[in-house]
């Protein structure tokens, strides 16, 4: 039987059915699970029994894996893969971890609105994470649709960041919370990128805003005016019309778009509850800027 694609809305989020992606693929499913994908952005699959190496070998199927963010720290013991991003909040040892303890007050900032990877000179294509382990209550993950955001803009908001470059870091949504406990590699590794505010995705020629708390700037601009409009694009690009809470059941993956989406962590109780969630990602082809044909020197 061939896969089973059912829409949650027309343009956006759909679940994927009859695969186990574990195993081969066979052609015209890969193709069908690509065709899907271009159209709908997030992609839910259920009942997905992966171990760490069969993940990684369904997401090379999208191109080149990402290290973790985590690598860059000196003396930082990985838990996964350093090809798998660890977003739960299990130790080495998998234990919960302390409150105070370096790594969950740095996962902390996947509870604000961002995008993979964006502060990275080379952004993600499209990031895949599974659950081997969920609390009980809270934890959803909610998506933006970028493409149908920017869509509903005015048109004089449109003419307005035509063309714009923001500036993007890591170190800048960690900020947000306090958070700076970053080494000497880690600041080397995190320094501001350029990144366009608007993009052409080239499978489906459609534009989409590309934000994310990890903007700290945008060229040529006062920092205050930069904010503001950072703030009031996101504010327009996260209204319940354009997001899906995703509430997440044990083997479930989901796959999403990190050009034409953003998304958040909800809040659990991460001192009583265990969550196991790996994420594989996937790098785009090219620096926004490159894609989209602007000549833009590094800062």
């Amino acid at each position: 039987m061939s896969v089973t694609v059912h829409s949650v809305t027309p343009e956006f989020v759909a679940e994927v059915g009859d695969v186990d992606l574990a195993r081969p693929l066979d052609p015209a499913d890969l193709a069908a699970i690509r065709a899907a994908f271009t159209r709908h952005a997030v992609l839910v699959f259920p009942d997905q029994h992966f171990d760490d190496d069969s993940q990684l070998d369904f997401a090379r199927h999208f191109g080149p894996l990402e290290t973790t963010v985590f690598k860059a720290r000196q003396g930082h013991k990985l838990r996964l893969h350093e090809n798998m991003a660890d977003v739960g909040n299990l130790d080495a040892e998998n234990r919960i971890l302390d409150t105070s303890d370096r790594q969950r007050l740095y996962n902390l900032g996947n509870r604000l609105w961002h995008t993979d990877s964006s502060f990275k000179r080379l952004p993600a294509y499209c990031s895949m994470l599974h659950a081997r382990s969920i609390p009980p209550i809270g934890g959803q993950t909610e998506f933006a649709d970028m493409r149908a955001a920017y869509d509903a803009l005015p048109e004089a908001t449109k003419r307005r960041i035509a063309g714009l470059v923001a500036e993007h870091s890591i170190m800048h949504s960690r900020a947000k919370l306090g958070f700076a406990d970053f080494d000497a590699g880690e600041r080397e590794a995190f320094k501001p990128v350029p990144q366009v505010l608007v993009r052409r995705l080239p499978d489906s020629g459609r534009l989409s805003l590309y934000i994310a708390s990890h903007i700290g700037a945008i060229r040529g601009m006062a920092d205050d005016e930069a904010n503001k409009l950072v703030e009031e694009l996101t504010a327009h690009a996260t209204q319940r019309q354009f997001v899906h809470s995703h509430r997440w059941r044990v083997n479930d993956l989901v796959i999403w778009d990190d050009r034409c989406t953003m998304h958040r962590g909800m809040d659990f109780d991460d001192q009583r509850y265990a969550r196991d969630m790996r994420r594989a990602t996937v790098s785009d082809v090219a620096p926004t800027c490159e894609q989209m044909g602007m000549a833009v020197a590094a800062e």
